[in-house]
């Protein structure tokens, strides 16, 4: 039987709170209670998002009070809200929760590294969701939770129950708020998973930089013999994932990694791969690590065999996998790497812009670190059918908290003081633009990086 907690402190009275359970349980009740729910051929739970197959950042809210209004940047990627707003729909996700017979708290921690480790608290009412977040964070072990004690952070994911439109500052029913004071995240009108991953990511992009450390939206491998460490920085869609995945070097992470003064450690306890034509000929690694215990959102089953059919866009193009990092056949663990030799900042260039592979001077590093050129690929966001063209800082803009300048602040000052080199790499399309050409091969680009 799971065990149980009491969610008293967090303004929920259901009695019926599964904390950690056994991911066997978690799929039983994903099968039995979630419509669309089922097994893959390979052993995975196959789940359904819903309306939304993807990030939402257009309704993310962050909460301006004394502290945050000076240290934030506020605009399109932070979007203001005040703290009564926030607290509505707080309310309004707690009453929600309160309906449920049942919930699920799944407690981990975000960060490798024991000197910056975060414990996050995840409230949810879905069994999919608490199996993706059971994959994505730290899973603490079965001392740590008994001594795990009250969270640094919690998100309430109330996304089957909407927003109220006409609250302030609402721009549609679905609604992604953050309270850095409060150190509570909330969620509503979405119950794409990916979501809390983000959210928890915005949350580090916030606390490490006030510590000196440099929160990165990148991958980072290791070489064999442990000497030499590479990161890769990207939006999604470059390849981030795909490169990690690397059969000639260890694996650190795919998606959100730290650099402090002493190297860099993953962010992640587990990895989030784009399912869109996976094929094991390609991708051996990640399509092996889709097993019992993965999770695959949004794919199309054959009814017959149980097969997945990752071609079948029928649902969404931004079909995903979540598996825990250990499914990774070259994963290193603990997370943690030293200081990168080599910085490679990945663009899916759409339009025929960018050479397969540049070396930067620390001058044009910087210059690309905070333009961001890239191409928003299908179905990464809601609403992008086909490549478009953007500009995101830091190669991570939607996930920023402080200005661009900050993070490439500490980043420069990294570069120079461990004499990394850094290098352009282009993922995207050649021999011309999307619609002409055709996308760079996989194997050239992997050829290119080692």
């Amino acid at each position: 039987m799971a065990q149980t907690i009491s969610l008293e402190q967090h303004g929920i009275s259901v009695e019926n709170c599964w904390r950690n359970p056994p991911v066997s349980a978690l799929y039983e009740a994903a099968l039995q209670h979630e419509k669309g729910s089922s097994i893959s051929s390979t052993g995975a739970l196959v789940a359904l998002s819903g309306e939304k197959t993807g990030r939402s950042p257009t309704d993310k809210r962050v909460v301006k009070d004394d502290v945050s209004e000076s240290e934030v940047w506020w605009g399109a990627v932070n979007i203001e809200l005040d703290d009564h707003t926030f607290e509505i729909n707080l309310e309004r996700a707690q009453d929600y929760l309160n309906t449920r017979e049942k919930l699920y708290v799944i407690d981990g921690f975000v960060g490798w590294d024991p000197k910056y480790r975060l414990k996050v608290r995840i409230i949810c009412a879905r069994a999919y969701h608490a199996l993706f977040m059971h994959n994505m964070l730290i899973r603490p072990s079965a001392e740590e939770l008994a001594d795990f004690g009250e969270p640094d952070f919690v998100v309430f994911n109330g996304g089957a129950f909407p927003a109220n439109r006409h609250t302030t500052g609402m721009s549609s029913k679905t609604s992604v708020d953050v309270s850095f004071a409060r150190r509570q995240f909330v969620i509503l009108g979405t119950e794409y998973a990916g979501e809390m991953k983000k959210g928890v990511f915005t949350v580090m992009n916030y606390l490490m930089p006030k510590q000196g450390v440099l929160s990165m939206h990148c991958s980072a491998t290791e070489s064999l013999d442990g000497e030499n460490t590479s990161i890769l920085f990207g939006l999604s869609g470059t390849g981030k994932t795909t490169l990690s995945a690397d059969p000639h070097r260890s694996l650190i992470g795919d998606d959100e990694h730290c650099w402090s003064d002493d190297g860099v450690f993953n962010i992640e306890g587990g990895c989030y791969a784009k399912a869109i034509n996976l094929t094991r000929e390609a991708e051996p690694d990640i399509y092996d690590a889709i097993r019992f215990g993965s999770v695959l959102e949004n794919v199309v089953l054959d009814p017959a065999t149980r097969e997945v059919d990752y071609t079948d866009t029928s649902i969404t193009k931004n079909t995903r996998v979540s598996y825990p990092i250990e499914f990774m056949g070259n994963a290193k663990l603990p997370c943690v790497s030293g200081h990168p030799q080599n910085v490679i900042f990945l663009a899916c260039d759409a339009f025929g812009v960018l050479p397969p592979v540049a070396k930067l001077t620390p001058e044009q590093a910087m210059y690309h670190f905070i333009s961001g050129y890239t191409a928003k690929v299908a179905g990464t966001e809601v609403g992008v059918t086909e490549p478009e063209a953007t500009f995101s800082p830091c190669f991570g803009g939607p996930f920023l908290v402080w200005h661009p300048t900050k993070y490439a602040e500490l980043l420069a000052e990294r570069l120079h003081k461990h004499d990394a080199q850094t290098w352009l790499v282009n993922t995207g399309w050649s021999a011309g633009a999307y619609g002409v050409g055709s996308r760079m091969s996989l194997k050239y680009t992997r050829a290119i990086i080692d």
